[in-house]
């Protein structure tokens, strides 16, 4: 049987044609079968043939993994992993890999959340559209507080652009388990704080960079937010309590609540709240940011497959199973 290499609906996308796209699908056809998969789950019934995965958010099973004998690489179009199964991939001596190259359009956007909250654009837009031509009161970034929960690559991109919107006299908060936050946050002029509640209790705009699928932020946080203040999630819709922080938005909590995700699931509480902003987890997604992922997954794919160890692997101890060895000749 035809090697394959299983690339994600992405790739499918006019909005984002291009001929590096096109010149990068071509080179990975030199090495197997290209095959556009629709799936939304893999299991053991997908593995024939398949030697590489460009993935986006189908989920792995354990059987998938168990029975890919040929398999080697699953690189993800991203950063997100909780999907992709990592610890089966680990037990069957399967790479994952992630995409870290689009950190900056996603500090862009956080920006560009945290500009138009300041300034009340979406509320400004609504009511000049319903007739009302008011003048509100609106807030400077300069001067301000801004808390970063999460101070990870991305958290990092936001700080060096957010620093000098703050001026002399603004604060920049950040929060983070790792054990080297303080000295950290003192290389971006930040300060760190011991408990998360302190951003949101002190900060007039708290952005969140976490990963994972825990759900961090209830209405106890949300109720120690200054009225004024608004909540960015850039990061994951499950992040946040839907259900608390739309009641802590109607009880005047806080002002807006950003989610890079959609309308849909349990944000559906949200349709057409003029106060909770949703964007269809397009934060991270550019012109640019598109090629830059794109390329990335190609390089990490052509390498597994010509045995040289690919960049940014997210399950490094794989590296110690005897298949990836003889592959990677380690």
């Amino acid at each position: 049987m035809a090697a394959k290499i299983l690339v994600s609906p992405i790739f499918a996308n006019e909005e984002f044609a291009s001929p590096s796209r096109v010149q990068g699908l071509e080179k990975l056809g030199e090495l197997a079968e290209v095959v556009p998969y629709v799936q939304q789950e893999f299991t053991a019934a997908d593995v024939d043939g398949v030697v590489a995965v460009i993935a986006d958010s189908a989920v792995f099973t354990d059987s998938f993994y168990e029975a890919a004998q040929d398999l080697r690489i699953v690189a993800r179009w991203g950063v997100g992993f909780d999907k992709v199964n990592p610890e089966a991939a680990t037990a069957n001596g399967v790479l994952v890999t992630v995409t870290p190259v689009h950190m900056d359009a996603v500090a862009e956007y956080t920006i560009a959340q945290w500009m138009a909250t300041l300034k009340r654009v979406y509320t400004l837009n609504r009511l000049s559209h319903g007739g009302d031509f008011s003048i509100i009161r609106t807030f400077e970034a300069q001067g301000s507080c801004l808390g970063l929960y999460g101070f990870g690559r991305i958290g990092q991109q936001v700080a060096l652009r957010a620093k000098p919107l703050l001026g002399e006299h603004g604060r920049l908060l950040v929060y983070d388990t790792r054990p080297d936050i303080g000295e950290l946050a003192d290389h971006y002029g930040a300060e760190s704080v011991a408990d998360p509640i302190e951003l949101f209790e002190r900060c007039d705009t708290v952005s969140l960079h976490v990963a994972g699928d825990a759900t961090i932020v209830h209405y106890e946080q949300l109720a120690a937010m200054r009225p004024h203040a608004s909540l960015i999630n850039p990061s994951r819709g499950n992040l946040v309590d839907d259900n608390d922080v739309h009641r802590a938005i109607e009880a005047g909590k806080l002002e807006y609540y950003v989610v890079d995700d959609p309308v849909n699931g349990t944000r559906a509480v949200h349709k057409d709240h003029p106060r909770i902003i949703c964007t269809n987890h397009n934060g991270g997604i550019t012109v640019e940011s598109v090629m830059r992922l794109d390329n990335k997954t190609y390089e990490q794919v052509t390498d597994a497959l010509a045995g040289r160890q690919p960049e940014h692997i997210l399950n490094e101890s794989v590296l110690e199973h005897p298949r990836v060895r003889e592959f990677l000749h380690l």
